[in-house]
């Protein structure tokens, strides 16, 4: 059973919070915790709070379903960062002049689903593969 967690409107680019996510993309999500744990980029510590949100949200939908839960079985599966809005400053500059400023938000999302089996993994390889998103 998979789960999503989304953290939205987070004040970090989105170009450095993707090189965080691409370190923990298709990670067991254990290590995918601990691997944030100790990346020295700025965006880790953000990324790192989505991942253990989706584990937890993970145990709350298998209790609810009644099903065992093990934390070491899940994978991130889906990881991707889109662009949130743009926040517009100015800053003053020589000669009465001023320039812009962009400060960047991004909304990161990240998907942990349980680790496919190798029975179904070799009997459902090639209809399991999902096109478009290819973060």
């Amino acid at each position: 059973m998979e789960a999503k967690a989304q953290a939205r409107f987070i004040r970090v680019t989105p170009m450095k919070a993707r090189r965080v996510v691409d370190l923990i993309r298709g990670q067991k999500a254990t290590d995918a915790v601990a691997t944030l744990r100790f990346a020295p980029q700025a965006a880790s510590e953000p990324v790192r709070k989505v991942v253990e949100s989706a584990i937890a949200n993970a145990r709350v939908k298998a209790d609810r379903a009644g099903e065992s839960f093990d934390a070491g079985s899940l994978v991130v599966s889906e990881a991707f960062v889109d662009e949130g809005p743009t926040l517009k400053r100015f800053r003053p500059r020589a000669q009465g002049r001023a320039s812009r400023i962009l400060k960047r938000t991004s909304h990161i999302t990240v998907v942990v689903a349980p680790a496919p089996t190798k029975a179904a993994a070799a009997t459902g390889g090639a209809a399991t593969t999902k096109k478009g998103r290819t973060r």
